[in-house]
């Protein structure tokens, strides 16, 4: 199985019209379209297509996140920051175009997002992010960019994902969460492939 995208090569840098923020003084929002992606080649048994988006380098810890003066350290601890997660993707579907799933950044979180008939979209990491924000909080559905923080010592790593599955459909609605959907998809997977790119927004951190 294999997952490719034209709109950047793998282990190269996302172009900022695909992230939530680019930099500026020192950042601004983007135009956080979706990427293009691409996938082929899955098992004949394919009954369905599960995609996923994760970023690994987040900080644990928010004490120097977007601080002037500090930087956030190399060596702390990292944990997973949920971009974009859909599941139930026919079978028949094998490509979204840029932008088909996402195109500008939705104050308070995308409520219906883009998708393929039949197919559901998780919560992303964005819910938490913005909880209690009076302008930005709400529930983040579909695809939500990168948006590092802009001290960050590391370059972000985002892992982009496709799932061939040998069932039609997982018991899930919108809004499903990254543990539920593992919980569904135990057991199911047939093969999987990935695109991975990677982002920053520290002027000092080549991406």
């Amino acid at each position: 199985m294999h997952l490719r995208s034209d709109s950047f090569q793998n282990g190269q840098a996302i172009p900022a019209e695909f992230a939530f923020a680019r930099q500026a003084s020192p950042v601004e929002l983007s135009d956080n379209r979706s990427p293009h992606l691409a996938w082929r080649d899955a098992p004949h048994e394919t009954r369905s297509f599960v995609l996923t988006c994760l970023d690994y380098d987040v900080p644990s810890k928010p004490d120097d996140v977007n601080q002037q003066g500090r930087t956030v350290p190399a060596d702390l601890p990292r944990v997973e920051f949920v971009h974009w997660l859909m599941a139930n993707i026919p079978r028949e579907c094998g490509e979204f175009e840029a932008g088909a799933c996402s195109d500008g950044v939705v104050a308070r979180g995308k409520r219906v997002p883009y998708g393929p008939p039949g197919s559901v979209q998780g919560m992303n990491s964005y819910t938490g992010w913005f909880e209690g924000d009076k302008d930005m909080a709400g529930e983040y559905l579909g695809y939500d960019g990168p948006c590092p923080p802009w001290n960050d010592s590391i370059v972000h790593h985002y892992h982009f994902r496709v799932y061939a599955l040998d069932v039609d459909n997982l018991n899930l609605a919108d809004g499903f969460t990254l543990d539920a959907l593992r919980t569904a998809m135990a057991g199911h997977v047939l093969a999987e492939a990935e695109v991975m790119g990677t982002y920053s927004l520290n002027p000092a951190v080549k991406a």
